[in-house]
């Protein structure tokens, strides 16, 4: 609908652009430039200027007028780019320095990356606690947590701002992805590269050693990739043809090969052969593929129904997502336990982990099947209803106390009040009450402390 057509007191249509997920929180993009989130916000990643979660998305106000153009989720904090003014915005939690502006504190409101002002940026990736640009020129810029070797840089140290990563001098590098300490790209040219931490093959490069430089993955088929994803411990990449190539960690399936095998070398997807796979993505455990069709494939760990095929059962092989059968899904991502969709009609969906409200539903209940986000679809509010947070100017608040805070990783042997009692909300069909999330074997549960 046109503007011109609307009556005075209507507000404008909008519509989702782009969708993307992290942890425990989601983003979107919409048309007019503005940028919304939902979910757990306790870090900041909303960017809201506070760290409430939110039920339902709301517009960032303090990116109102920032002509914002991509945006993209980490684990816990969140970065957005405007091509008009060249410049990368990031926020929530700050540790390892991972939002690129010299130091390790968390933002609660989006703030310009100084080091990279001016640089036409043609994508950002995103991990659990490192990211990367790729700029126009093929360029590749890493920051964060380096522990593996994952930012490329030839060391382990840990880099507070971003860092050219000069072993790509001369290739010029199409697609970057991030897991949580290992990384992956695909070059014009249609090489596979992968780096960091390699332990369960996800390197694709037939050993278990970390990379601390991108290391070229052997040939594949005569293949030539044009798409790469990371889940947490897995790689998916994509062929010129179409077909899907997975490696790394299967304990829950996510490889998709029918079995719980890790293999060391990208190995082809044999259920989605005669599917040619047009988008993909990684989440903690779990990953989904998208067909030229616009169907959409979920396999992996199910627990809490991330995978969208109505339980939660793992699932080792390719499974149809249901409920999307008269819409064609044209963008997908992950988050670490739940999945967020967008359709060409233009209606958004999302299913698995609901527990902080990173659904966008209103309440805190996880979902094994899609359920359209009404205040986001075309088909339901189409953005026209959706509240926007209080803080508008920079000057902001940008710290909490962490007497104010929860726990970081999301395991729920600590929970507020309210946790509780979402817990004991009323649950109706193909939803899942929420009770347990594992959270990584090695990992210790990151308390908050001063900065």
């Amino acid at each position: 609908m046109e503007d011109s057509k609307m009556s005075s007191n209507e507000r404008p249509r909008r519509r989702v652009l782009f969708v993307s997920a992290g942890a425990s929180h989601s983003v979107a993009l919409l048309t007019g430039d503005s940028v919304c989130s939902w979910g757990r916000g306790e870090d900041g990643q909303l960017g809201h200027g506070d760290a409430d979660e939110r039920h339902l998305p709301t517009i960032i106000s303090t990116l109102g007028e920032c002509e914002i153009s991509a945006i993209t989720c980490g684990a816990d904090h969140t970065t957005a780019y405007a091509d008009s003014t060249r410049t990368v915005y990031s926020w929530g939690w700050g540790d390892f320095g991972r939002l690129g502006h010299g130091n390790s504190s968390d933002l609660f409101i989006p703030h310009p990356i100084k080091a990279l002002r001016g640089i036409e940026i043609s994508q950002i990736a995103c991990g659990d606690s490192h990211c990367l640009a790729i700029t126009t020129q093929g360029d590749v810029h890493s920051w964060g947590r380096n522990q593996n070797g994952q930012l490329g840089l030839g060391h382990n140290e840990d880099s507070l701002v971003p860092k050219k990563v000069v072993a790509f001098e001369g290739i010029a590098v199409k697609m970057l992805a991030a897991g949580a300490e290992h990384t992956a790209a695909v070059t014009e040219s249609g090489k596979l590269y992968g780096w960091g931490w390699g332990r369960y093959g996800n390197l694709g490069l037939g050993d278990r050693n970390d990379r601390l430089v991108p290391a070229e993955v052997a040939g594949v088929n005569n293949e030539k990739f044009t798409l790469v994803a990371c889940g947490w411990r897995h790689t998916i990449a994509v062929a010129e043809s179409g077909n899907l190539y997975t490696f790394g960690w299967s304990k829950y399936g996510q490889l998709g090969h029918g079995d719980y095998l890790d293999h060391l070398v990208p190995h082809q997807v044999a259920a989605l052969k005669n599917n040619p796979i047009v988008q993909i993505s990684g989440g903690w455990r779990h990953t989904v593929a998208l067909d030229s069709s616009g169907r959409l494939y979920g396999w992996g760990w199910n627990k809490f129904g991330q995978v969208g095929v109505g339980n939660t059962d793992d699932q080792t092989s390719p499974q149809l997502v249901k409920n999307l059968a008269e819409e064609k899904v044209k963008q997908v991502s992950c988050g670490w336990r739940h999945t967020v969709c967008i359709t060409e009609r233009g209606n958004v969906f999302s299913w698995g982990r609901g527990t902080s409200g990173q659904l966008g539903h209103g309440d805190a209940v996880d979902r094994s099947l899609p359920k359209r986000i009404e205040a986001l679809s075309a088909d339901g509010l189409a953005c026209q209803e959706l509240e926007s947070s209080r803080t508008t100017t920079s000057t902001g608040s940008h710290w909490i106390s962490p007497s104010e805070r929860y726990a970081v990783v999301p395991v729920e042997t600590v929970r507020s009040l309210s946790r509780n009692m979402h817990q004991n909300a009323n649950v109706g069909d193909n939803e899942v009450p929420s009770s347990d999330a594992s959270v990584p074997d090695t990992d210790v549960k990151r308390l908050r402390t001063g900065f």
